[in-house]
């Protein structure tokens, strides 16, 4: 491949699948299909990996360039998570003749047709996302350049990558916010019927089956629990079973469920079940049974009654309900199918549990069941009081995610443009210049295209490569003493030169004695060059740009302020983000990367100073004023 030229068709294809395709697969498969075609594999597999410390893949593209070859995917994918494991720190891994490699060079075990293999492992937020891997059924010596376009579109598939790690985490949080809303939705049920209804029977019924629903569970049952003693507290008596009778009040049952046994005993004493005995001593714990696995650690062979019949229900949850430690009886959940209990299902049936206890206490006495209604009352609206916090958190958390989202396409949008317009171009002007009897004059204008879009391809990477650097605190500090008297006026007299075409003026307010200060001077310049350059930019053709310059004790403020279209109130707070441009830029056609402040930012902050912005308005004309804070010393422990 071209190397620069093809990784940027490349890098904009995949950009296009990411904005364009309907789901995840779709644009995994998609760019595993143009990132073999374009590297001529017999296959290229893309991995989404959730975390390096679990092997498997959240999902997968592959592609095959020759149907007839068939290949064992399942090795394949673990074995590249393996080899990208081994290989994280490093750029990539290359395999010429993987039949041949070592043993312990290659350290995994691939499939016998794969014959060469090139592997980029993708970084996403610091941490191992994925891998791209282009792979031959022959071997294959993978040159410099084939290498170098991997490392190439490596970045485009690992935001293709970000963006399906986005997806899917919005999809979890709004599954959360669904379920949450259905969980608060049937405990205000519970709760309405407890309030409105006195028939024990209709509550039990409707909480038990809105909850099996809810929880999608097949069977389930309410028993009730009726005390020689009265006076008998589990709490008080923890390791003693009291003599009580045990009566199912109330049973649901799934109309789709294979199993259709019914209880036909209603009543039975506590000495008769085994379980029911472990769920009074282990109060208040509830009794949690997954699988066949967890029924073989019980000694369930002492459990003689059969209303629980785990040959058919397998999976049980089995809580009990309790008032001021008395316990009331037991709600019961079954599957006929091993069922994992999750902790938010074991939350709900707690919830549930608690009104259904009400609801107990509530038809054995009107006198107690005012005071207790007020207690779990309260107690419910603490609880929906933190689902609600919940609710808006997750809310806000959906919101969030949507706008990085949106400056994600603005800065995919905003790059394509500063991206491909220069290479348009410098394509053109290599047209030109290839076309015979081309004259020496218009050779020259066209190698001035050339040379000056090159330079603006440079200068936005360098720009970034600065900008990463500033930002994990890796620039070197060179610090000497500055005139920033003469830097100014040097500074201001360009541009006033820069801008004659415009009819800018700049004039420059600063004491007479020359001001010197220790910092670093290349970061000063480039401060002043990108500030100067934003004024002349958004000012007023035939207006003035005002440099002011003040010495206050051990610091210099220096105040820029140019009138133009002004800087809302909402872009004031942004307007020193990374990619954050104002609204109506684009539509004015005023050039720009949103990079410049976002520089200056980090550079001000590099020699330890403080900018800030502010804009009025006034007789229909906004006033911009950047207000730059200096130190007359540079303190190197500040830093």
């Amino acid at each position: 491949m071209q190397h620069q030229q093809e990784s940027a068709h490349l890098g904009y294809q995949i950009n296009q699948i990411i904005l364009n395709a309907c789901d995840d697969q779709t644009r995994l498969r998609e760019i595993a299909q143009i990132l073999g075609e374009a590297f001529q594999v017999d296959w290229c597999t893309i991995i989404v990996m959730t975390s390096p410390q679990h092997t498997s893949a959240q999902a997968v593209g592959h592609w095959c360039a020759n149907r007839d070859i068939t290949l064992p995917l399942q090795p394949l994918l673990l074995s590249l998570q393996q080899l990208t494991l081994a290989y994280a720190e490093s750029q990539k891994f290359a395999f010429d003749n993987v039949q041949a490699t070592p043993a312990q060079e290659l350290t995994v075990q691939l499939p016998l047709e794969v014959g060469a293999i090139l592997g980029v492992p993708l970084w996403y937020d610091g941490k191992i996302s994925g891998v791209v891997s282009f792979l031959r059924a022959q071997p294959h010596c993978w040159s410099e350049e084939e290498i170098e376009s991997a490392l190439a579109v490596a970045t485009s598939v690992a935001i293709a990558i970000a963006q399906i790690t986005q997806n899917r985490l919005i999809a979890s949080l709004q599954q959360q916010v669904e379920t949450s809303a259905q969980y608060q939705t049937l405990i205000n049920q519970i709760t309405m019927a407890s309030r409105s209804s006195l028939d024990l029977n209709q509550i039990f019924q409707l909480a038990l089956s809105r909850t099996a629903q809810a929880l999608k569970i097949e069977r389930g049952f309410i028993i009730t629990l009726k005390y020689t003693d009265l006076r008998f507290k589990v709490r008080q008596q923890q390791n003693k079973v009291p003599k009580a009778t045990a009566t199912v009040a109330c049973e649901w049952q799934c109309s789709n469920s294979e199993v259709n046994n019914y209880i036909r005993t209603r009543q039975f004493s506590i000495s008769e079940s085994w379980l029911c005995q472990q769920a009074l001593l282990n109060f208040p714990q509830p009794i949690v049974i997954n699988n066949q696995e967890d029924l073989s650690q019980l000694n369930l062979a002492q459990e003689t009654h059969p209303i629980f019949d785990f040959q058919a229900w397998p999976a049980l949850a089995m809580l009990p309900l309790e008032n001021q430690g008395m316990v009331l009886g037991f709600i019961v959940l079954q599957h006929s199918c091993p069922h994992p209990w999750q902790a938010d299902e074991l939350a709900l049936l707690e919830l549930v549990g608690t009104q259904v206890s009400t609801a107990i206490i509530q038809s054995q006495t009107l006198r107690q069941v005012q005071s207790l209604v007020d207690e779990r009352t309260a107690q419910l609206q603490r609880s929906l009081e933190v689902q609600a916090k919940l609710y808006e958190k997750t809310r806000q958390q959906i919101d969030q995610l949507r706008q990085l989202n949106q400056l994600k396409d603005e800065f995919v949008s905003t790059m394509n443009h500063e991206l491909r317009t220069p290479l348009t171009s410098m394509s053109l002007a290599i047209r030109m210049l290839r076309q015979p009897g081309i004259s020496a004059e218009r050779q020259a204008k066209y190698l001035d295209i050339l040379e000056q879009q090159c330079s603006q391809e440079i200068n936005l990477i360098n720009d970034l490569l600065k900008l990463q650097e500033l930002e994990s605190h890796k620039a070197l500090l060179n610090v000497e003493s500055v005139n920033l008297t003469a830097q100014l006026q040097n500074i201001a007299r360009s541009f006033e030169d820069k801008w004659t075409e415009k009819g800018l003026t700049f004039v420059v307010d600063m004491p007479k004695t020359p001001l010197v200060l220790q910092t670093d001077a290349e970061s000063l310049n480039r401060i002043l060059q990108e500030l100067l350059t934003n004024a002349g930019k958004y000012s007023e053709p035939n207006s003035r740009i005002d440099i002011q310059v003040r010495h206050y004790n051990d610091q210099i403020v220096l105040q820029i302020k140019n009138r133009g279209s002004g800087i809302s109130a909402e872009d004031v707070a942004h307007i020193f983000d990374k990619f954050r441009r104002g609204k109506g830029v684009t539509q004015q056609a005023i050039q720009g990367t949103g990079l410049g402040l976002a520089l200056v930012k980090c550079l001000v902050q590099h020699i330890n100073g403080a900018i800030a912005v502010s804009s009025t308005t006034s007789d229909g004309s906004s006033e911009v004023c950047f207000k730059l804070t200096l130190p007359l010393t540079f303190d190197q422990a500040q830093t």
